[in-house]
């Protein structure tokens, strides 16, 4: 059996690239470790997919601790030719270590490493090990990839701290399927003493077969039995695919736990339109975490805010209701643009959407090329409210791919016009204006306020006027009409009195109308025979808050019934309109008005909105509603008694 070793790369007299300038290939992103080997790996996955299969690519990260059973393989193993001096091989002292903690990505579903072992025989177009393990800055070689020239790979280094990495691969020769097993460390230059005189190194070195010429992986079932004895995930007998293993991971002072909930949450915010079934099709890609074994969820984009609003800007960007963005001069078609405007409680912003530059609210258009990974987010124009947002997505024409790719750093996480020359600048200037054009058709920035209007921004306004909650577009003022969840009288002649119907013990009824109590004690209608009848009122808890139901965001006022008995609630809907608190019941020609969804009881049981009757007590109701656009929403409860089954 081939017993794995090191072997360290020489300075060749033609000259060669040091670690260090290869390290620095990604340049200074402002992206975190953790989230640009989210990117860039998902990105090598796809890219890796087998472009003759539509199946969708698994795309999985763990995070463990080497068990015991493990631990001593690695130890031995992982120092057998190694240089020594920790300095300039610091792997040495991560195995020497109490425990040793690996963080390994893996895709199934993709090619391989596959194509030639050694550089120079790679002459052919199949040569993804050699790209992989060799060579630095191939130019891409898959159409519409989401990768340039491969420095992503160095993530893996950057992220190990001894900068080492075990590549476990599986791909189809001309020989049939083969297992492949190489390690890579990527550190810095060094010069070593020897017995003839100095020499140097630069930095790169290699774990394999080291019996010829060139360091080779360790292949078929070596490389398997090797796999097993480091506890490496096998390959299924027909699965081909990489699993790439980082070597104590710098998780940026996280806990174990907390880091694969940031990788998560960083897949959902950079990959979530991988994620996504259009049309009825599967899901292009299929994502997993663990840590130590315990498979950690990774949010679902359509039932986690705000990335349920850019899946909604995508579908819409693909269907119908998409623009095309066009460049005039030179002319040239750029891509399409998806906008959706929604109503949105306030976000509970997260680090991964921290770093994204969203934070309470959303008003940002996701950027991506036809690969569909996500560049960036680009922030637009806030909304005039603070109970509203936006999102949108750009997708760029396939004719356009290389000029949006050439825009981008090494970590494609921009585009930047500067970098390109004329007229590929021009595109993607023009790009950005035609994005700010729509938000500016969206948001109505310069549209002209209605007459008596008040120049209050709506969130503004919902946040000093009582009882009225922002719908989803304008500016407007209202009128103070009351403390928070108080009930709203309206205009006499427009009210209609509620009875209560029921006879009293002689077989008398009485007219209430919805008010103030009686005086304790006093006698109805002037009847001292009958004892007083406490009149239903509506008891309002809290103010009017928003929640996310699926796509839409309600509005919740919760109230109770405090006086016993069995009561019909009913819901009294208008909106505030700009000016001078005009309270309207009846929406102009092509207007929404806010529309009740129904009622939920204190057991979060659903009740229909037509006609709900409920029992007096202390229990929390809630009313549900739809907001209608472009204005405040007033909400109030009617209530009135019940008698009889």
């Amino acid at each position: 059996m081939i017993q794995p070793s090191w072997y360290s790369q020489p300075y060749p007299p033609e000259g060669a690239s040091a670690a260090e300038g290869i390290r620095n290939q990604l340049g200074r992103p402002e992206l975190d470790l953790l989230t640009i080997l989210v990117r860039e790996s998902a990105q090598n996955s796809w890219d890796a997919r087998p472009l003759d299969s539509s199946a969708p690519v698994d795309y999985g990260i763990d995070l463990w601790t080497v068990g015991p059973g493990h631990a001593e393989a690695w130890r031995r193993m992982l120092i057998n030719g190694a240089p020594g001096g920790a300095e300039c091989f610091p792997l040495r002292n991560t195995l020497k270590q109490g425990s040793i903690r690996v963080l390994a990505v893996s895709d199934r579903g993709t090619r391989g490493l596959g194509g030639p072992t050694r550089a120079d025989a790679a002459v052919g177009p199949d040569r993804d090990f050699v790209n992989f393990i060799r060579n630095i800055g191939e130019p891409r070689d898959t159409p519409l990839g989401g990768g340039t020239y491969g420095f992503g790979k160095g993530i893996f280094f950057l992220l190990s701290r001894p900068g080492t990495v075990l590549v476990h691969s599986r791909c189809r020769t001309a020989q049939g399927v083969e297992t492949r097993l190489i390690g890579c460390t990527l550190y810095k230059s060094y010069t070593e003493v020897e017995p003839g005189g100095s020499r140097r190194y630069t930095g790169r070195h290699w774990w394999g077969d080291t019996s010829g010429d060139v360091v080779e992986p360790l292949v078929g079932s070596e490389a398997e039995a090797v796999a097993h004895r480091l506890g490496l995930k096998p390959f299924g007998p027909d699965e081909t695919g990489t699993t790439i293993v980082v070597v104590d991971p710098d998780l940026d002072e996280l806990a174990p736990t907390a880091a694969i909930s940031y990788l998560a949450d960083s897949l959902a915010w950079h990959l979530w339109p991988k994620m996504i079934s259009v049309g009825g099709e599967p899901p292009a890609m299929r994502f997993s975490v663990s840590c130590d074994g315990v498979p950690h969820p990774v949010p679902d984009p359509r039932q986690t805010r705000p990335l349920n609003l850019f899946v909604a800007a995508y579908e819409n960007m693909v269907g119908p209701g998409g623009s095309r963005l066009e460049c005039k001069s030179p002319k040239r078609y750029l891509g399409r643009l998806g906008l959706v405007k929604r109503v949105v409680p306030p976000l509970e912003p997260t680090r991964a959407s921290r770093l994204m530059d969203v934070e309470d609210l959303v008003h940002h258009v996701c950027l991506m090329r036809p690969a569909e990974l996500v560049v960036t987010y680009r922030r637009g124009p806030k909304p005039p409210s603070e109970n509203q947002g936006y999102a949108g997505v750009f997708r760029a024409d396939v004719s356009m791919d290389e000029v949006y790719a050439k825009a981008e750093p090494p970590t494609h996480d921009a585009w930047h016009p500067q970098s390109l020359s004329y007229p590929e600048s021009t595109f993607v200037k023009t790009t950005f204006t035609r994005i700010d054009e729509a938000l500016e058709g969206l948001l109505s920035l310069h549209g002209i306020v209605r007459s008596g209007a008040s120049s209050v921004p709506l969130g503004a306004a919902s946040s000093h006027f009582s009882g009225l909650v922002g719908g989803a577009w304008g500016v407007g003022g209202a009128t103070d009409y009351g403390k928070p969840g108080s009930t709203i009288v309206p205009n006499p002649r427009r009210r209609k009195p509620e009875v209560d119907p029921s006879p009293s013990p002689e077989g008398r009824s009485y007219s209430t109308a919805v008010g103030d109590d009686p005086q304790p004690g006093a006698p109805a209608g002037g009847d001292r025979r009958t004892p007083p009848r406490r009149r239903p009122r509506v008891e309002y808890v809290g103010e009017p808050y928003y929640e996310d139901r699926g796509a839409d965001s309600l509005l919740v006022q919760e109230f109770r019934l405090p006086i016993p008995g069995h009561q019909r609630v009913e819901i009294d809907l208008a909106v505030v309109l700009p000016g001078a608190g005009v309270r309207e019941t009846d929406p102009p020609m092509g207007a929404s008005m806010p529309t009740l969804i129904g009622w939920q009881d204190p057991e979060e049981q659903f009740h229909e909105p037509e006609d709900c009757v409920i029992e007096g007590g202390n229990g929390v109701w809630r009313a549900l509603v739809k907001p209608a656009a472009d204005t405040m929403t007033e909400i109030g409860v009617r209530v009135e008694a019940v008698t009889g089954p």
